[in-house]
């Protein structure tokens, strides 16, 4: 469940009901989860707490997917499902591993997204992407000269800025959707204590003994 209250159907603002009907017609999500894209759907009623919150959010949907854009969808995807990857969000990257096939990326391309750089599918113009993009969410926006000069032979600034702010947009909803545990990132962190049964350190018990052993480590 997500970590925020969801809005029940009969509470939502205007803007929220017109997409709670075009995604869930009738229902409410609360009740009978499902989207068309077999998403749980949990992500719309807990945006819902914040109108001017879930509006903007749907405005920059909005934003990427104008026709108006000049950035090549194929190369908008590719940073979006790349961000998913590289933030360890799995409802970012499967959403947009999906929409990637949909723009025309081969299921080659998008399988290879998580070891890119050392895969042979993509060209320069898309590495030089994926670059950028690791630049930007592993990296935290420091940018090599190296990587930059490369993304400015392929886009123009128009493009490259439509890049990085679409980029930035989902790193932004990858993190969000971890830690509010929305859809398919409702999952428990993995690096948890494994239990041992000997007891605290009983790892350490086979140094005991030994020469220039200082035995276990104090209590912290």
């Amino acid at each position: 469940m997500p970590r925020l209250r969801m809005v029940p159907r009969d509470e939502l603002h205007p803007f929220g009901e017109v997409m709670f009907g075009a995604l869930f017609g009738d229902r409410d999500p609360i009740e009978e989860p499902g989207t068309p894209s077999g998403t749980p759907g949990d992500w719309w009623p807990v945006f819902a707490n914040s109108p001017d919150c879930f509006d903007h959010c749907c405005g920059g949907f909005q934003y990427y997917r104008d026709p108006k854009r000049k950035l090549d969808p194929k190369l908008r995807e590719l940073g979006q499902t790349r961000t998913g990857w590289a933030r360890g969000s799995r409802f970012v990257f499967s959403q947009h591993s999906k929409a990637s096939r949909d723009v025309g990326l081969t299921d080659e391309q998008v399988s290879a997204i998580p070891h890119w750089q050392v895969a042979d599918c993509f060209d320069a113009q898309q590495r030089a992407v994926l670059a950028y993009t690791d630049a930007l969410v592993v990296m935290g926006g420091r940018v090599a000269d190296g990587i930059f000069d490369a993304l400015r032979s392929h886009l123009d600034d128009e493009e490259i800025l439509e890049l990085t702010y679409i980029v930035m947009t989902y790193e932004m909803h990858a993190t969000m959707s971890k830690a509010l545990r929305t859809e398919y990132d409702d999952v428990d962190d993995p690096v948890q204590e494994v239990a041992d049964p000997q007891g605290r350190f009983a790892g350490l018990d086979i140094f005991e003994g030994m020469e220039g052993s200082q035995g276990p480590p104090p209590e912290a």
